[in-house]
């Protein structure tokens, strides 16, 4: 337990941490824009005023969004009342208020959860789910679940896929501004080749900008799982439960989940996606499936 409030503790440090990291890339692009346009300062308030505005909106109806796009459906009491008797215990063994109960009709095993907070929390599961776990297994799954609603993992992971998007955004419109606006720039050789340098540096910085943004993202969405796990296996004092709901979604032939996309697939359970080999594996958002077992096992 007390693992728990040392995670919760250290995720809201993290947090911190991770805006000023983003904010110092954000500032640096801003800065690069507004040297093509002969302010640094304007270039500096243009980029973080655009983030603040970005992140504001996401904040507030980001989760509204993803669960929009996963095609989830809020669902009563009276359709899936094995669900709801489940995020009703396990929320009261938490010490959680109730998170919102969605359903998304989609043969594979997955779920996720998502909310700025734990007072504005959804658990979001697919009907193949429901249908091939049995009780242990699915109570597994939704404590999973609730243990990122508890670490806050939700909101960190929200908020670290909104400041992602945001240097993805100014850096496009970075590359678009030194291309458009360099074929009128002083002829002046000197100037000429400081410009050229900065067009070169400005281009390395856009294209890595996003990605070490995406590896930030995915490293941190992994060690979230691990931890969620245990934090599962002591909600429901009964980690065979889960490690039995892993298997299952292992051996899941058609593990697709129609509407998910790379901006959401850290959110679930386990990846959405089909399994890939090669280079493709540093950009997984989840640690092997098989290793997730074995932890649980040794417990």
């Amino acid at each position: 337990m007390r693992l728990m409030f040392d995670e919760i503790r250290k995720n809201k440090i993290k947090s911190w941490i991770l805006i000023f990291i983003f904010v110092v890339i954000i500032a640096n692009l801003g800065a690069a824009i507004g040297f093509i346009y002969g302010s640094l300062a304007l270039g500096i308030i243009f980029s973080i005023g655009i983030s603040l505005l970005y992140i504001s909106f996401s904040y507030f109806s980001g989760d509204k969004a993803i669960l929009r796009t996963a095609g989830a459906k809020e669902v009563t009491k009276k359709e899936y009342p094995h669900l709801f008797h489940l995020i009703d215990g396990l929320s009261v063994s938490a010490g959680l208020p109730k998170p919102k109960a969605y359903v998304i009709e989609d043969s594979a095993l997955n779920a996720f959860a998502t909310g700025r907070d734990p007072e504005h929390a959804s658990i979001t599961v697919t009907t193949g789910l429901l249908k091939k776990l049995n009780r242990q297994e699915l109570e597994g799954v939704v404590a999973h679940e609730m243990s990122h609603i508890k670490n806050y993992d939700v909101r960190f992971m929200m908020l670290v896929v909104m400041l992602a998007g945001v240097i993805t955004l100014l850096s496009d419109f970075m590359l678009r501004s030194f291309f458009y606006s360099g074929k009128g720039r002083n002829s002046d050789s000197k100037k000429g080749k400081a410009f050229g340098v900065l067009i070169l540096v400005a281009v390395v910085f856009a294209v890595l900008s996003p990605i070490i943004g995406e590896l930030i993202r995915l490293s941190v969405s992994r060690k979230r799982e691990f931890l969620a796990d245990a934090n599962a296996a002591v909600l429901t004092r009964y980690p065979p439960g889960l490690a039995n709901a892993l298997k299952k979604i292992a051996k899941d032939p058609d593990p697709l989940v129609d509407k998910a996309n790379k901006a959401t697939a850290h959110l679930f359970i386990s990846t959405p996606f089909r399994k890939k080999h090669g280079i493709s594996n540093l950009f997984l958002t989840h640690p092997p499936i098989e290793e997730r077992i074995k932890r649980l096992e040794e417990m």
